[in-house]
């Protein structure tokens, strides 16, 4: 039941019978104002922060030197977040300035994940606050209040992050108390119904599909002969576990907070019929092979395309496949806005003219903030299956796995047989561990890596970020050092690995990783020493290993933002590896 205009509002005792006296005398002069009655009463409580979601990008807020951007994943509501990375001196501070009501208190709120986040409030007239938190893997709220001077009206809310460390995601801000006279955001409405629905790839099980993207949406749901099928958070979707050679009708809705549109058009797509080949072009890896990450996202790096990405690469490890609501699910969404308009055409065009001129483009699955898990079968199946359809739908050669939260090596490795059964043998799979997950052969990163040794590809280890590690003769290194880069080698070189599935993952340059970069000399060197015994440090291994794949790096990006000095320094050598 609604409280009465009066019984739902606080008025003081005291002042009800001079204000009943004022209202007899008005209602004698016949001339009540209702008004005059409520006055005093305190309004309801509003977010006084305007796209507190990041539902609009970056409007309103203000990030330093240029580190804030926003991202599809992961988000704690709607369809994105901040994503703030910090960088040499700066810790990518992200701010905006809200109206408020003077000598009134105010609680800001906002949920963190990722790297060291702090949340604040500055110029409040009295006691300026700010909390924050560790570095976390799911999403943490972060939570304070302050209240303000007699003659404050406006506050600058912030978030941050720490110097060295690891990007942060801040998500649905509140600044909550009484209207400074900003006001807030509106409610939301329901949104119109998408518009341009189309089918894309078509294979013996699935259909692609994608649409244009409406204003005010925050996902979609996509409709199989009228039947709710999947929902995303982006403009596109793979339907799949299709019949061959069969003929469906397809519809999307857009929803957001206020309920769900009507109906797009239908379309009709089709199914393959069954038996339609192998979509993996199957190029071939070098004998001694330079891998890159390149990244889907701005982080201020150059922004490249993947026309972009120099020749002396021979492995393009696109990053990253985003996570779907199934479990063990991805799919790939390219940050067009982010890169400067790069349409989903010309990416798949750039990734057969480099398959042409015999490189390998393959789909990255992780990263320091991915969210995939393959803890059973099905999601094993999940996996499997969603890769192999963007395999099909941009012409991936294979797949990168770069799980930094941990795997499971019994599901991982089912997940990965299953994908190499459909796309045959000219698959591409590379691991990118970190080094704590590459110390000893119980590990489940080691173990999955001799679990699919016959379909593997190469092993990237991350030399950096790390700390200090045991070499394989049991002494203690610290990264950035020839002996490290070799030493933890060994390990993976006297475990079982063969030889050509071993690389060494570096850093481009100092801005592509909070710790451990070597300069090309130092990789240089290290290669040398594994390859042919020479140019060693302190640690020499009982043996050589010509037959070493060679080199990654994080990224093509932070090379292109250097020069590309790691590139033109490296490859050469690697390529001149015996």
């Amino acid at each position: 039941m609604e409280p009465s205009p009066v019984s739902g509002h606080r008025i003081r005792r005291r002042r009800i019978r001079p204000l009943l006296g004022a209202a007899v005398a008005v209602l004698a002069a016949g001339a009540l104002t209702v008004t005059g009655l409520v006055s005093n009463a305190e309004a309801a409580d509003v977010n006084v922060a305007k796209n507190a979601g990041f539902e609009s990008g970056l409007a309103n807020w203000t990030c330093s030197g240029g580190s804030g951007t926003t991202v599809s994943s992961p988000v704690h509501g709607g369809t994105t977040a901040l994503k703030a990375t910090p960088a040499g001196q700066d810790n990518a501070q992200c701010t905006q300035v809200v109206a408020v009501k003077p000598d009134s208190t105010y609680t800001l709120s906002s949920w963190v994940q990722g790297g060291y986040a702090y949340l604040g409030a500055s110029g409040t007239g009295t006691t300026d606050v700010s909390t924050w938190t560790p570095d976390s893997s799911s999403w943490t709220q972060l939570t304070t209040s302050f209240r303000t001077g007699p003659s404050t009206t406006s506050v600058t809310v912030y978030t941050h992050g720490w110097y060295g460390q690891a990007a942060y995601f801040a998500d649905d801000i509140s600044v909550s108390g009484p209207d400074g006279g900003g006001g807030t955001d509106p409610a939301p409405e329901i949104p119109a119904a998408p518009a341009g629905l189309a089918v894309g790839t078509t294979t013996s099980s699935s259909v692609a599909l994608s649409w244009n993207a409406v204003s005010g949406a925050t996902g979609y749901t996509v409709y199989k002969d009228g039947a709710k099928a999947t929902t995303s958070t982006g403009t596109s979707a793979t339907i799949t576990g299709l019949a061959a050679d069969t003929a469906y009708q397809f519809a999307v809705t857009a929803t957001n907070a206020a309920g769900e549109s009507v109906k797009s058009a239908t379309v009709s797509g089709r199914t393959a019929q069954s038996g339609g080949g192998n979509p993996n072009p199957g190029t071939s890896v070098p004998k001694h092979a330079v891998t890159g990450y390149w990244q889907n996202f701005n982080n201020g790096a150059t922004v490249q395309k993947i026309s972009d990405v120099p020749a002396n690469y021979d492995i393009i490890a696109v990053s990253f496949a985003d996570a779907t609501g199934t479990p063990g699910g991805v799919t790939f969404n390219l940050d067009s806005a982010g890169l400067g308009g790069y349409s989903v055409d010309q990416f798949k065009a750039d990734i057969k003219a480099k398959q042409a001129a015999g490189k390998s483009v393959i789909i990255s699955i992780g990263g320091q903030n991915g969210t995939v898990s393959i803890n059973d079968s099905t999601s094993a199946t999940n996996f499997a299956n969603s890769v192999y359809s963007m395999m099909q739908t941009y012409g991936f050669n294979g797949v990168d796995i770069d799980l930094e939260n941990g795997l499971n090596a019994t599901y991982m490795t089912q997940a990965l047989r299953s994908l190499s059964s459909k796309a045959g043998s000219g698959l591409v799979i590379t691991m990118a561990p970190q080094t704590i997950d590459m110390q000893s052969t119980s590990g489940e990163y080691f173990k999955t890596a001799l679990n699919i040794k016959d379909i593997l590809t190469v092993v990237n280890m991350q030399y950096y970020n790390s700390g200090s590690m045991l070499g394989c003769d049991g002494k203690v290194y610290s990264q950035g050092s020839v002996d490290f880069l070799t030493a933890l080698a060994c390990i993976q070189l006297e475990g079982g690995l063969d030889p050509s599935q071993v690389g060494l993952g570096v850093p481009a340059s100092t801005s592509g990783a909070g710790s451990g970069y070597v300069s090309p000399s130092i990789v240089n060197a290290a290669l040398d020493c594994l390859a042919s015994g020479t140019t060693c440090g302190t640690f020499k291994p009982a043996k050589t290993y010509p037959g070493l794949r060679g080199a990654m790096t994080w990224s093509t990006n932070w090379d292109a933002t250097s020069g590309n000095a790691w590139s033109n320094a490296v490859a050469p050598h690697v390529h001149g590896l015996p």
